[in-house]
């Protein structure tokens, strides 16, 4: 599943042809500009999903692109920056599981909120089984 989800994920975010280092190393302008859009595309889909930034009665663009705003923003903000191997499987897994559930959790429940949460917590479940919790145990020599 790992090299599929590589090949299918690198089919849309293609690396360079000859051997490149990634200018979006960690410390770098570059980087902190992909880590800024992906929290802040992260917390403006939920504003829009759950029908605080334009309000409306009714589904409408705004509200979907907040629940497309992980697959769209985040997980290509996070991808672009060097990072760690596991980070990287994790964020191609994401890749392709955002979409499929965007597209399958409808059948079950027409509601933006819920798709988006269930975003949320696949991004969190992801990088929390690849990369490790952020605040967890950290090994000292």
């Amino acid at each position: 599943i790992s090299k599929f989800a590589t090949k299918a994920a690198t089919t849309f975010a293609p690396r360079a042809s000859g051997a490149s280092k990634n200018p979006a190393f960690k410390g770098s302008l570059l980087y902190t500009v992909f880590e800024v859009q992906a929290w802040l595309f992260l917390v403006i889909g939920g504003l829009l999903s759950f029908n605080i930034i334009f309000p409306s009665d009714e589904p409408n663009i705004a509200r979907l692109l907040g629940m497309w705003s992980i697959w769209m923003f985040t997980i290509p903000a996070l991808r672009a920056r060097d990072c760690s191997a596991a980070e990287k499987e994790a964020l191609n897994y994401l890749f392709l599981l955002v979409p499929i559930l965007n597209v399958s959790l409808p059948f079950l429940w027409k509601s933006f909120p819920f798709i988006y949460s269930a975003d949320v917590v696949a991004l969190a479940a992801l990088y929390t089984w690849k990369v490790g919790l952020p605040f967890g145990d950290k090994e000292t020599s």
